[in-house]
Formats: C-alpha cells, structure tokens, sequence
C-alpha cells in the first residue's frame, strides 16, 4: 500500500505548527492574521508509482547514464519505501548514480545507511568501500583510513579485499600528508603480494595501484626540491644532484609498476616517468644560474645544461612513445593514454625548438686554461636518469 501525500502531510505539519505560535488571547473580530510564505515540495509524478514501477524505471535510467533521473527514482525508493525488497538496491544504485554526479555527501549519506566495515559482505561490504571513497572526495581522509583499517585487518576476508582496502588506506595517508605511514602500508600490501606462492590467484589491480603510488610518494619528494636563485654553484649542484635521485626512485618504482603487468596502472606509471623528464626538463630550461659566476663562467654553464636539456627531452620522448605502443598492444584506452598522447607530441615540439635554438646560438666560450681558477663547485654535474 502506497503512503499517503507527501504534500499533504507537510501541509498538516506546517499548519499545525503555525497553530501553536498563535497567541492565546482573542484577537480583534474582523482582524485578519498572516502566516509567513510557506513553501511545500512533493514529487507528485513518483508519488503514483509503487517501488517494482520505481525500480524498473530507475534501471533503464540508469542503464541509459540519465544519472539525475536514476538517483531520483532509487532515492524514492529508498524514501519511502521502507519495506520494499529494493531498497537495499536502490541505496546503492543511488548512490552509484550521485557519485557520477559527482555528488559525494548525498552518495555518502546514501551509503553510510548500508555499510558496515566490521562484519558487512556482499552489498554492506562494497557500500563501505564506496563510504570511503565518498570520503577521499569530500577530502576527509583521515575518517576514510579509519573505515579501511577496520576492513583491512578482517581476517575472514579474502586476500584481495583486503589488499584493496589497504592499498586505498595508504593512498588517503598520502593525500591527508602522512607520506612516512603511507609508505608503510604500500610496502606492506607489496611484501605479502611477493610472499605468495602463487600471485596468479590474486588480481594484479591493487599490487600495480600500491607500487604506482610507492612512485608517487617519491615524485612529490621530488617536486618538492625547488631550485634557488641565490644559491651558489655547488649548492645548486647538489640540489640538481638530489632532484634526480628522488627522479630514479619514483622511476624505479613506476618501471616495477609496469612489470607488474596490470594495463591501467602500468599506462599511468608510463606516463608519470615521462613527465618526471619533462618537469626535469621544465626546471633545468628556467633554472637560474648560479650567483657566483661572472659572464663567461654563466656562458659555459648555459652550454652544459642546454646538453643535458637535451638528454632529457630524448628520455621523455622515449618513454612516451614505449607507454602509447605498450597501451596499443593491451587496447588500453584511459586519460592516461590521452594525456601521454599531448606530452609526447610537445616533447617533439621542443626537441625542434631545441635544435633550431642551438643553430642560432654564437658558439660557447673555450674552457678555461689550465691554471686558471674554475668557479666555485664546478659546472653541476646533474646525474641524467638512465632509463
């Protein structure tokens, strides 16, 4: 039996409380009383359907991507419907519909009601991943590694389940700053991965995820190094020196992720090394030269990085070309395909800027005669990555 009208029973409720708040006393005969604007919202076109008429609905909503319609018609379901043999359904597909929508705290409050990470399987179990990711979205990352460590440490789930959880754990430590226990969490899903005599029986998705953001970890260390005007020439070195090293650990990293062999994240880690050489490349082409140099010794040290700037537009173009035949063979076709798409044919259009810039440069000053004082911590010796 369908309930009664949503309009009418707020209409009674308004009323009734727009009732107590008139005064006790007689009001003047003839004298007119005004109620504030009142505002009553119904969805009189749903109100005619009983929920099998909703469900149907809402799937072929859903199925035709109409996500608005489809969280409309689940949403009244699970409304009002209390007792309907859907609405443990229609919860979920509701919220599966405003997370396209992008809609996280509605999808949040959609999905809280079925989860349960301590003991839920089947539709509390995944309603409790997705609880988590609404969370990563809202940005409150700290709530969302609490609900994954409860999941990751049940010992009545599968491997995989709990690698999935763990691996999201570690990417929430990472995004809410705590890289250190993010760290920690990646290795450990890693090192119980490796442990299995036999890693056929577990999908390759969230090892692949754990070692991609294990390069992540390192890549951000690496953007973190900027690269100081007034710094002098040995101190620039090292910083050149340690922006590299940090480029080969996130590269290591990125290079195991595609050994893995999981088509999505080994596309992504492609696409990160090359743009490790690109940003590398971005950083030498604006870096200053050092302060402590005079004309000729700024000269030379131009000449140095302009052959090292090369070395890495080479590298990045490489990697770019290896990850979109590797995505071909796979038929991988993700934002990561794309965005390696646009990167390689820039990296192109900078190595012909390059080279007709070079042709037009006077040629660099000889190197200094032996005996003459050299600036202070030599030309950087940058350690070019090696792929």
């Amino acid at each position: 039996m369908r309930r009664g009208s949503p309009a009418l029973c707020g209409l009674l409720v308004v009323v009734a409380a727009g009732c107590s708040h008139v005064r006790a006393r007689p009001e003047p005969q003839g004298h007119e009383v005004h109620f504030s604007e009142v505002v009553i919202t119904g969805d009189l076109e749903l109100e005619k359907l009983n929920d099998e008429e909703l469900f149907a609905a809402a799937t072929s909503f859903y199925a035709a991507e109409d996500w608005a319609q489809a969280a409309r018609y689940f949403g009244r379901i699970a409304d009002f419907h209390a007792k309907s043999r859907h609405r443990r359904a229609a919860l979920y597909n509701a919220g599966l519909a405003l997370e396209k929508l992008k809609f996280w705290e509605e999808a949040h409050q959609r999905f809280v009601e079925l989860s349960d990470p301590q003991k839920g399987v089947g539709d509390a179990l995944d309603a409790t991943f997705r609880v988590a990711e609404t969370l990563y979205h809202l940005e409150r990352y700290d709530e969302a590694v609490e609900v994954l460590k409860v999941v990751a440490e049940r010992q009545d789930l599968g491997i995989d389940k709990r690698f999935e959880a763990q691996v999201q754990q570690g990417v929430c430590e990472l995004e809410s700053g705590h890289a250190d226990a993010a760290e920690a969490t990646l290795r450990k899903v890693l090192n119980a991965w490796q442990a299995l005599s036999d890693r056929d029986v577990v999908d390759d998705y969230y090892p692949a995820q754990a070692q991609f953001f294990l390069g992540e970890i390192f890549r951000l260390s690496y953007e973190s190094v900027t690269l100081d005007a007034n710094k002098t020439a040995d101190e620039l070195s090292k910083d050149l020196e340690l922006k590299a090293e940090l480029l080969l650990s996130a590269q290591g990293h990125f290079l195991r992720t595609i050994r893995i062999g999981n088509g999505y994240w080994a596309t992504a880690a492609g696409s990160q090394i090359g743009g490790l050489y690109q940003n590398l490349y971005e950083h030498m082409t604006n870096a200053p030269s050092p302060k402590d140099l005079n004309a000729e010794e700024t000269a030379l040290y131009q000449a140095e990085l302009r052959k090292k700037i090369r070395v890495l537009i080479t590298k990045a173009i490489t990697i770019y070309e290896r990850t979109l035949e590797a995505a071909e063979r796979i038929g991988a076709q993700n934002q990561f395909v794309e965005k390696t798409r646009e990167s390689l044919q820039k990296m192109k259009d900078l190595l012909l800027a390059e080279a007709k810039e070079e042709e037009e440069q006077p040629p660099a000053p000889s190197p200094q005669p032996a005996g003459r004082k050299t600036p202070r911590g030599g030309i950087p010796r940058t350690q070019v990555p090696r792929g």
